[in-house]
C-alpha cells in the first residue's frame, strides 16, 4: 500500500467552484476553478443566492475534472478535505454537503477545514522549504489578519481589521470611482498610470492595539474627496486617486506586518489571501523584506485567491495530526481562526 496520502479537497466558499488532488500536502496534481466572476460583475459584487445556485451547477463536473487531471479515481483519495467556514452560509453547504456524500458514500475520512488555514497553507505548496514558525499576513476579501503561525494548524492571532477588510476596502473605492467589480485588480492596473503620492490620503492607527488595522477612515477619506470634487466642478484623476489610495493600505499593511515581524524576532513572514496578487504590495513587502533580512513568502497569484489546492495542503496537516470530521460536520459561516 502507498505511503503517499492523496488529499481531494473542495473549496466552496464564496463564488469560486473548486476542487484539487494534493499528494502529501505540497504537490498539487490538478487544481480545477470554476470563477463566477463574470456572473457577479452585474450586480457590482457577489449575490449568495446566485452564488449557491451556481455551486450546485459546478460542484460534480469540477470534482470529477480534479480527479481525471489527477489521473486518479476517488478510491485512490486517502482523504477529503472541506472548506467549511467562514464564508457564505449557502455556498459553504454547498461543498460541506458534497464532501459528506462522497465520505458516506466511500467510507473515506472527512476532514473540514477553515478556511484563512487554507490560505496560509498555501504558502507550502510552491515554497517546500517553508516551516512554521513564521508570521503571515492574510488579505482578502473579509479578512485582514497578522497571524503567528507557530506550528502546523496552530495560529495566534496578533492583529486584525476593526472595520472593513483591505480587500473589502479595495471593492468600495473601485465602485466609488467608476472601476466596477471586482476592485482589487482593477484598482492595481489602473494605479500603474497613476501618482500615488498625489494625493495624502489618511493611515489610521489603531491607539490600543499597535497590530490591528482600520480601512474605514480611508475609505471615507477618498469617497469625501471625490464629492469635493463633484462640489467644486473639478476633474477626477483615477489614476492618481487609485493609486493614492493603494499606497494609503500598502503602506498600513506592510508597516504593521514588520513592526511585528520585527517586534517578536521572526525571520520569515509570508503573505496570503486575495489582495496578496496586488503587485505593488508584494513588490513593497519584496523591497522592505530585502532591506531588514527577513525572507519573504507568498503563492502566485492563483494560489492567492479562492482555490482547493490549499484546502488541501492544509488538509493534509489536518490529517497527518489525527483530525477527522464526522458527517455531522457542518457550515460555519464565521468560524474562527483556531475555533474546531
Amino acid at each position: 500500500m502507498s505511503e503517499d496520502i492523496y488529499i481531494l479537497a473542495i473549496e466552496s466558499s464564496c463564488d469560486e467552484t473548486a476542487a484539487s488532488v494534493v499528494k502529501n500536502g505540497r504537490e498539487v496534481l490538478s487544481n480545477v476553478i470554476f470563477s463566477q466572476i463574470e456572473l457577479h460583475k452585474l450586480y457590482g459584487g457577489v449575490v449568495p443566492e446566485i452564488a449557491s445556485r451556481k455551486h450546485i451547477e459546478k460542484i460534480n463536473q469540477v470534482i470529477e475534472e480534479a480527479l481525471t487531471q489527477a489521473r486518479m479515481k476517488l478510491e485512490d483519495m486517502t482523504a477529503i478535505a472541506v472548506t467549511y467556514g467562514p464564508g457564505l452560509v449557502g455556498a459553504l453547504l454547498v461543498g460541506v454537503s458534497a464532501a459528506k456524500a462522497i465520505s458516506f458514500a466511500t467510507g473515506i475520512p472527512l476532514i473540514g477545514v477553515h478556511h484563512i488555514e487554507g490560505h496560509i497553507s498555501a504558502n507550502y505548496i510552491e515554497n517546500k522549504e517553508l516551516e512554521p514558525p513564521f508570521i503571515c499576513l492574510v488579505v482578502s476579501g473579509g479578512h485582514t489578519h497578522l497571524v503567528v503561525v507557530k506550528d502546523y494548524g496552530e495560529y495566534e492571532i496578533i492583529g486584525r481589521t476593526r472595520d472593513d477588510a483591505a480587500g473589502e476596502a479595495f471593492d468600495k473605492v473601485a465602485r466609488a470611482i467608476g472601476l466596477g467589480y471586482p476592485g482589487g485588480p482593477k484598482i492595481d492596473k489602473l494605479s500603474k498610470e497613476g501618482n500615488p503620492d498625489a494625493i495624502h490620503f489618511p493611515r489610521a492607527k489603531v491607539e490600543d492595539s499597535e497590530y490591528d488595522f482600520s480601512f474605514s477612515g480611508l475609505k471615507s477619506a477618498v469617497l469625501n474627496y471625490l464629492n469635493s470634487c463633484e462640489m467644486k466642478k473639478e476633474e477626477v484623476n483615477r489614476a492618481d486617486v487609485a493609486a493614492s489610495f493603494q499606497k494609503a493600505v500598502i503602506d498600513v499593511l506592510v508597516g504593521h506586518a514588520l513592526e511585528a515581524v520585527e517586534a517578536r524576532g521572526f525571520t520569515k513572514f509570508a503573505i496570503a489571501g486575495g489582495v496578496a496578487s496586488n503587485s505593488s504590495l508584494r513588490g513593497a513587502f519584496e523591497e522592505e523584506c530585502k532591506k531588514r533580512g527577513i525572507a519573504f513568502y507568498h503563492p502566485s497569484p492563483i494560489l492567492c485567491t479562492d482555490n482547493a489546492a490549499m484546502i488541501g495542503a492544509a488538509g493534509y496537516y489536518e490529517y497527518q495530526k489525527g483530525m477527522r470530521s464526522g458527517l455531522d460536520l457542518n457550515a460555519v459561516p464565521n468560524l474562527k481562526l483556531g475555533e474546531r
